[in-house]
């Protein structure tokens, strides 16, 4: 991690979702971060899990109510019904990055659908 600068990959995914998934949604969002970070109840998640041994990183586990007072840029009415945000991946990293966070790039989606993926990052001057 550079000094000053936090990166957090927001990972949201369905339960199908493997490593391999989540593994390809995380590359295809720039394949670097500091840390790892989705929704409670999803952190603990096998793929995930997996995912953070293989990159030698943490998890956070973020709130619901952390996430609904993120302001994302993608809106899934799904999403945005069972965790009161458009995107988990955006709310997600927005909320593990801290105040003063901002989306590196679009929210991507894995080769099968069924993981997405965003970086987020904060700059402390």
């Amino acid at each position: 991690m550079e000094r000053g600068k936090v990166r957090v990959a927001g990972l949201g995914f369905r339960s199908a979702a493997t490593v391999a998934s989540l593994r390809d949604a995380f590359d295809r969002a720039g394949g670097r971060a500091d840390l790892l970070a989705t929704v409670a109840g999803k952190a603990e998640a096998p793929a995930i899990g997996k995912l953070a041994a293989e990159l030698g990183l943490l998890v956070r586990a973020v709130g619901r109510e952390e996430l609904a007072q993120e302001v994302t840029l993608s809106h899934s009415a799904r999403v945005a019904e069972r965790f009161g945000t458009g995107s988990l991946a955006e709310a997600a990293a927005l909320a593990a990055a801290g105040p003063g966070a901002r989306l590196l790039g679009p929210r991507v989606v894995s080769g099968d659908g069924l993981a997405t993926a965003v970086i987020a990052e904060r700059t402390d001057e």
